[in-house]
């Protein structure tokens, strides 16, 4: 049935709906299934996502077309369509009046992604009203909080320099101790990777104790401050809070230096906001494993990893993984530094829309796969700034003298970009990030040809 007559209006101006501030607007990529018209689609996709179905039915009234989402533009040739959706569709929470993520997410990729009519549907971005942002957590904490803790400025504190310990499983609670003592000796920023958690050879009561052992030591012995990720995921609510409630008890007088950390695409915005508001003191890590099932260049389906890191804000992250933007292992290129830029800044422009965030707190970029210290400053040049955290497993444990060097490492990069620095020559005078370039010898032939011969290498 094509109910464009209902569902598109292409005489609807964006700047008019801008300026009304009662819709939220969805950019999407679409494809209709053969055999079907392009605004035909469009407007089934709207009638989908919120007033209609797929025959007329009685109990329609004139308020209900009202809340009609409707497609405002489309771009045949380029395979784009742009949609208003009523900001009153949309479900609010009984006790406090705020709105959901969820609920956004159920209408703007629900079922319409399962229509027989479309083959390609996929969300590139979308405009929330400025007037209506304080109906979002937004993030309790962000890293200024971190850089406060490390005792730098407020402002530009610069790169925090993390790992993940590896391996990622299997280390039982005496290794994963000694793994994470042995990078503190150089580094700042530990999490848990994404599936530990309370595995019967590593139990969560046993390797906690230990780790906040193994930072009181490296704190000890370095002078310095440490961080510590802690993942709580699960399934139940009550679950994830005793996780977080034992954890922040045991590290004690020490618990401002933890963050907790959450997967949060797997677990769903409701893992997100549970933590967001049972722990607002907390600096909340929004870890994303799963999401290249959607946002991967060769999905066409869900929404992009643009979509999903703006979410994240939205929820109360304080900080989400953004990729390597071409410099690591992950899928992605340089131009993905935009989804940083998003996220941390007060105003930007995404890939369709410009979007105000009105003084909400920005989202730390967390860099993290396959990255190390050689890498790290074409990375930096390619963002234009290191306010981020890097999270870098093999780039630390497999530095050539120890984890410890392969964090110093990690920060010398980061020195070596912010001063301006040829790589090779700062290499010279500073011995860590020397020892990289035979740590990772196929990085260093990629990035630095005839690095063997300028520094003395002969092996």
């Amino acid at each position: 049935m094509d109910q464009s007559n209902r569902y598109a209006d292409l005489s609807l101006k964006e700047e008019d709906l801008i300026k009304g501030q009662n819709h939220i607007l969805v950019a999407y990529t679409m494809t209709p299934a053969a055999g079907y018209g392009y605004l035909e689609v469009a407007a089934h996709v709207c009638a989908e996502s919120s007033t209609g179905t797929n025959v007329k039915v009685c109990t329609t009234d004139e308020f209900t077309e009202g809340l009609d989402a409707m497609v405002y533009e489309i771009d045949e040739a380029n395979k784009t369509m742009k949609v208003a959706y009523p900001f009153g569709l949309f479900d609010r929470n009984n006790i406090d009046g705020k709105s959901m993520v969820v609920s956004f997410l159920t209408l703007s990729v629900g079922n319409n992604q399962a229509m027989g009519d479309v083959h390609q549907l996929q969300m590139v971005d979308f405009w929330i009203p400025e007037t209506k942002l304080h109906l979002y957590d937004g993030p309790a904490q962000d890293i200024s909080y971190l850089w406060k803790l490390l005792g730098r400025p407020r402002v530009d504190g610069g790169y925090i320099a993390g790992t993940i310990i590896k391996p990622k499983l299997g280390l039982r609670p005496e290794p994963f101790a000694k793994a994470a003592y042995q990078f503190w000796l150089g580094g700042d920023f530990i999490k848990n990777d994404e599936p530990q958690g309370n595995q019967t050879y590593a139990p969560m009561k046993t390797v906690i104790p230990l780790t906040v052992d193994a930072m009181k030591r490296a704190q000890d012995e370095t002078g310095e401050t440490k961080l510590f990720s802690a993942n709580i995921t699960a399934d139940d609510y009550h679950e994830m809070t005793y996780r977080a409630d034992y954890v922040l008890e045991t590290f004690g007088e020490l618990a401002p230096q933890v963050a907790l950390l959450v997967d949060g695409y797997v677990g769903g915005p409701g893992m997100i906001t549970t933590a967001r508001r049972n722990y607002p003191s907390q600096y909340l890590h929004y870890h994303r494993a799963g999401h290249g099932a959607i946002t991967s260049p060769l999905a066409n389906r869900g929404y992009t990893a643009f979509v999903l890191a703006k979410l994240s804000r939205l929820m109360g992250a304080s900080g989400i993984h953004v990729g390597t933007m071409g410099f690591g292992k992950m899928e992605g290129g340089n131009d993905d530094r935009h989804i940083a830029y998003m996220i941390e800044r007060d105003e930007c422009q995404g890939p369709v829309f410009y979007q105000k965030w009105e003084g909400m707190k920005p989202v730390t970029p967390i860099i993290s796969g396959g990255m190390n210290a050689l890498r790290l400053p074409g990375f930096f040049e390619n963002l234009g700034h290191g306010n981020l955290i890097n999270t870098s497993g093999g780039g630390a444990y497999g530095h050539i003298d120890s984890p410890a060097a392969g964090a110093k490492s990690l920060a010398q990069a980061f020195d070596c970009w912010k001063s301006g620095a040829d790589p090779i020559e700062y290499a010279k005078d500073h011995n860590e990030f020397a020892r990289a370039f035979e740590s990772f010898p196929g990085d260093a032939d990629k990035l630095y040809p005839n690095w063997r011969e300028k520094l003395g290498v002969h092996k």
